[in-house]
């Protein structure tokens, strides 16, 4: 397979390194007013799929994730939906995306490739693609600019698996009305 470069989240998600740390506004994100530098992202997120993602729930309100991640996060300006960026540790581009429509949770996804974030079967970021395809028989797939997608479509939901180079890259939680290829 050639080359490709990474999904475009990442760069966004470098930039936003320095807004969640409390070091300012990054080019295509902006930190809200009151913004504090510390998000409780968990460290090792767990996707349940069709469920949720770090905790994150489709359809959860945008007060709800601030409850529980905090209001430590980057705001992309040039999203179509409203789209929060939360970094694990500040000065490090992994984390977990939220994107907003109508005020409730209809994606989320994880930054870069966060380590340690795994699926309740044991299926880790970093595996083998063909491990994510032994775990999850049946994906369907779409291939993207920077990434292909191994895609589980379930009734109100899609758990996606980010592949980058042959390797599990990222988890993506979305409604049937949010994107994919990001």
């Amino acid at each position: 397979m050639p080359a490709r470069r990474l999904p475009a989240v990442l760069a966004v998600a470098a930039a936003v390194v320095t807004v969640a740390a409390g070091g300012g506004t990054a080019a295509g994100a902006s930190a809200p007013a009151g913004a504090t530098p510390a998000a409780t992202v968990p460290l090792h997120g767990v996707l349940v799929p069709g469920a949720s993602l770090g905790g994150v729930r489709l359809g959860m309100t945008a007060a709800r994730v601030r409850t529980l991640l905090g209001a430590g996060f980057g705001r992309c300006t040039g999203c179509a939906w409203e789209t929060w960026y939360y970094n694990v540790k500040p000065f490090s581009p992994q984390g977990i995306g939220v994107e907003l429509q109508h005020g409730h949770v209809a994606a989320v996804f994880t930054l870069w490739s966060p380590p340690g974030w795994r699926t309740p079967n044991g299926l880790t970021l970093g595996d083998p693609e063909a491990r994510v395809r032994a775990a999850f028989p049946g994906l369907g797939f779409r291939t993207c600019t920077a990434y292909d997608v191994l895609v589980h479509e379930e009734l109100g939901s899609s758990t996606a698996f980010m592949i980058v180079q042959g390797k599990l890259w990222g988890f993506i939680l979305a409604t049937p009305r949010a994107l994919l290829c990001r």
